[in-house]
C-alpha cells in the first residue's frame, strides 16, 4: 500500500512525535523514516468494511478470533485485547497490587509509559541500568536493586530482542516478585524456543502505528498463563462489570427496592451485570473495537512475512555495514529471535573521530537518511527530575542515548535501493565525519 504522505505534517499534528517524524526543513531525503510500520492490503480494508456491517463493534467476534490467533502464535493460555500497550501494562500494575511506596524495578531505556503505569498507582520505579550491547535491561544490575519493598520487575525487550529472561525469573522467583514482560516492541520474538510474553506473569504488547503489526494506529494485547490473572484482566480492562449477578438467588433487595426473579427466562433481573472490584483495583474501559481486530486478524496472517522482512533488511544493513569504523551493528543472541523493530545502530566517538550528533547531521543533512533517537532515560524527564531521582544513575543508558544510539529508518516495506541508500549514506557520513577530524 503506498502511504499517503501529504497529510504527514511532523510536530504540527495534535500527536507530535507520536503521530509522525516529518519535517518541512527543506532536506530532500532518500530514506525518510516512516511512521507506518507494517504493510496493508485488501486483506485489512475488506476486513475492516466487514466489521463495520456487524450488530456489535466492539469486543464481539472478531475480537475473540484475534485474541485466539494472537495466544496461539505466542504460545501462551490467554490473550486479551485492549485499547493499547500502555492500558495493558496499566491492568498489569492492578493485577500486581502495585501500592503506594512499593518499587518496581523498570529499565530506563523504554518510552515513558512503562514507568508512568507504576507512577499512577503510587509506585516507585527503580531505574537497573542496561547491557551496552542487547540495550536491554542488565540483570546483575537488577540484582543489585532489590529492596524489601521490591514488588515487580518491568522488562522492556527494546527494539525486538529479547531480555535474558532466565536470570530475570530466577531473581523473580527467589525474591517472590512479579514479572511484566514489556512486549511492545516484540511480536513473534522469541528466547530460547519461548515466545515473548509468555515467559513472564504478564505480557503486554502494542499495535501502535509504528509497531511491526497495527491495528489502525492504536491497539494492544495483554497475555498471561494465570488463571486467576485472566478473570482480573477481564474485570480490570472493563470497568469490573464482566461478572453477572449470582443467578442462583431469585431475590435482591436494595433498600427499599426489593427484585423477584419469577422465571429463568428473565435474563434482565436483576440488572444485565454487576460491579465489583478487583483485589481492591477500580478498572476502566480499556477495549479494543471490532474494526481494529479485524484488521489485527489479518496483520497476524502476515505476521511470518512481516517479520521474515524484517530480518532480512536488518541482516542486509548488518553485513552492509561490517567494516565500517565507528560504527557498531546490531548484535543478536544465538539462543534469540531478533524482529527487528528498530534497527540500532551505535557511534563509537573514539573510534570514529567526531561525535554521534555530528553524525546523525552529516547523515540527515548530506545523505538524506532520516535517522531518530530512542529512548531518553525516563529519569531524566522534567516531572522524575522534579521527584529527586539522581540524573547520573545508570551510566550506560545515558551513554547510549546521549552519545552513541541512532535508529535507522525500519519497516517491511523499504526496497532494496532504500537498504543501499541507507548502507551508502552511512559509510559516506562516517567518512566525512572522520575526514574533518583528520585535517
Amino acid at each position: 500500500m503506498e502511504i499517503d504522505k501529504k497529510h504527514f505534517t511532523g510536530g504540527k499534528t495534535e500527536g507530535g512525535i507520536t503521530s509522525s517524524y516529518a519535517t518541512e526543513d527543506g532536506v530532500k531525503l532518500k530514506v525518510p523514516y516512516s511512521f507506518m510500520g507494517t504493510i496493508y492490503d485488501d486483506a485489512e480494508f475488506d476486513a475492516a468494511v466487514a466489521a463495520m456491517k456487524q450488530d456489535s463493534l466492539t469486543m464481539g467476534p472478531k475480537t475473540q478470533e484475534f485474541q485466539e490467533k494472537f495466544a496461539r502464535i505466542h504460545k501462551v493460555k490467554y490473550a486479551f485485547a485492549c485499547s493499547n500497550c500502555t492500558t495493558g501494562m496499566h491492568v498489569a500494575t492492578q493485577l500486581f497490587d502495585i501500592k503506594p511506596g512499593d518499587e518496581v524495578i523498570v529499565t530506563p531505556n523504554t518510552f515513558v509509559a512503562t514507568s508512568l503505569v507504576i507512577l499512577k498507582e503510587g509506585g516507585i520505579p527503580v531505574f537497573a541500568d542496561i547491557d551496552p550491547r542487547t540495550f536491554n535491561i542488565d540483570p546483575e544490575d537488577v540484582a543489585r536493586k532489590i529492596t524489601p519493598k521490591t514488588k515487580a520487575i518491568y522488562v522492556v525487550h527494546y527494539a525486538g530482542l529479547m531480555v535474558d529472561m532466565d536470570p530475570i525469573m530466577e531473581l523473580a522467583a527467589k525474591h517472590g516478585l512479579k514479572v511484566l514482560e514489556d512486549c511492545a516492541h516484540a511480536a513473534n520474538a522469541s528466547y530460547k524456543g519461548r515466545m515473548a510474553g509468555s515467559i513472564g506473569d504478564v505480557g503486554a504488547f502494542s499495535f501502535h502505528s509504528l509497531k511491526n503489526i497495527t491495528t489502525c494506529g492504536e491497539g494492544g494485547m495483554i497475555t498471561t498463563n494465570n488463571d486467576e490473572y485472566a478473570k482480573g484482566i477481564q474485570n480490570l480492562r472493563c470497568m469490573n462489570n464482566t461478572q453477572p449477578w449470582d443467578q442462583s438467588k431469585n431475590e435482591w433487595k436494595f433498600g427499599d427496592i426489593t427484585c423477584k426473579k419469577t422465571s429463568p427466562l428473565e435474563y434482565w433481573m436483576p440488572a444485565h451485570f454487576d460491579v465489583i472490584p478487583w483485589n481492591g483495583h477500580w478498572g476502566s474501559n480499556y477495549r479494543m473495537n471490532e474494526i481494529q481486530a479485524a484488521v489485527g486478524c489479518c496483520q497476524l496472517d502476515k505476521l511470518p512475512m512481516l517479520t521474515a522482512r524484517r530480518q532480512q533488511i536488518g541482516h542486509a544493513i548488518t553485513a552492509g555495514l561490517q567494516d565500517v569504523t565507528g560504527i557498531e551493528t546490531v548484535y543478536e543472541p544465538k539462543d534469540r529471535e531478533h524482529v527487528y523493530h528498530l534497527y540500532t545502530i551505535c557511534v563509537n566517538e573514539k573510534e570514529l573521530g567526531g561525535s554521534r550528533d555530528e553524525f546523525m547531521r552529516v547523515l540527515y543533512e548530506e545523505e538524506g537518511v532520516q535517522s531518530i533517537l530512542h529512548y531518553q532515560p525516563t529519569f531524566h524527564f522534567t516531572g522524575l527530575q522534579r521527584m529527586g531521582y539522581d540524573p547520573n544513575q545508570c551510566p550506560n543508558a545515558s551513554e547510549f542515548f546521549y552519545k552513541r544510539e541512532t535508529n535507522l529508518p525500519m519497516h517491511p516495506r523499504l526496497t532494496e535501493q532504500n537498504v543501499q541508500d541507507m548502507i551508502d549514506g552511512i559509510k559516506n557520513a562516517a567518512a566525512k565525519v572522520r575526514k574533518r577530524h583528520c585535517k
